[in-house]
């Protein structure tokens, strides 16, 4: 049997990137996917590569209204929901770089951010929790970042948001036992994970782009940014039953950033 067999999922963020790879994990183990974004086209062109296991539905993770209407309408085609992975996220620099450090960051900017990235998970938490108490079991998923275990001072509002998802759901895990739920609710905290958002960082011509590459992960141990499916294949983890005393959890996939600094070999 495959490890989600008959699950059913709602992602948000499932367009490109990290959503994109953990709708096609979880399908590819048997799960049914709710795929959610705001970019439709991309959305439902993922779905329908898919094929019928999943289906997209257009989700702003900023407005109540949007959770509501979706979850409202798994329950009423499904009966249940079994997964939730809050993924949507920004960086703040879709449009451009522009100041993000604690001295120069607007107001405007900072509440972009944690509209998406921390209000956002707050609302798909809620709905998962209101959802699952059907069965009174599920697993919550919530996309934080290695940057939320970290300072990072030219991205202030990103880092504060990602801290904050990493406490909320351990707040959720809590509340969840603490209401008798098997609700589970963990953490994921990619660092360096090769995905659209890096590109307004990364651009420029091919020479340009790999030496970038080259300079944004000098200090990961492993020398490489990680990829969409190894992030993917931790949700699926989570997403299982193998997982079922994990809650509270946070796992970090960061080429070994966090275990500290490597020696590098002279070679000869």
């Amino acid at each position: 049997m495959k490890r989600l067999e008959g699950k059913i999922a709602i992602i948000t963020g499932a367009a490109r990137g990290i959503g994109e790879a953990i709708a096609r994990a979880f399908v590819a183990e048997g799960a049914f996917v709710y795929l959610t974004d705001i970019k439709d086209k991309q959305g439902a062109i993922v779905s329908e590569q898919i094929g019928n296991k999943s289906t997209y539905r257009r989700l702003d993770v900023r407005e109540e209204t949007d959770w509501q209407r979706v979850t409202l309408e798994v329950i009423e085609e499904h009966g249940r929901l079994d997964i939730a992975v809050n993924n949507a996220g920004i960086t703040g620099f879709e449009d451009g770089i522009i100041e993000q450090n604690p001295e120069h960051a607007s107001l405007d900017s900072w509440h972009d951010v944690h509209r998406t990235n921390l209000d956002g998970v707050f609302l798909g938490c809620k709905y998962a929790i209101q959802a699952m108490r059907k069965t009174g079991m599920g697993s919550i998923i919530n996309i934080s970042s290695r940057s939320g275990l970290v300072g990072i001072p030219g991205a202030a509002a990103y880092a504060s948001s990602k801290a904050a998802v990493r406490n909320h759901s351990k707040t959720v895990a809590l509340y969840c036992a603490e209401q008798c739920l098997n609700i589970r609710c963990n953490s994921i905290h990619p660092a360096a994970i090769l995905t659209p958002m890096w590109e307004p960082l990364l651009g420029g011509s091919a020479p340009e782009r790999a030496e970038r590459m080259k300079e944004f992960v000098k200090d990961t141990p492993l020398r490489r940014f990680g990829t969409p499916e190894e992030v993917a294949a931790v949700a699926v983890l989570l997403a299982s039953d193998e997982a079922a005393y994990m809650t509270g959890t946070e796992l970090n996939i960061d080429g070994g950033m966090l275990a500290g600094s490597v020696a590098i070999p002279v070679v000869e």
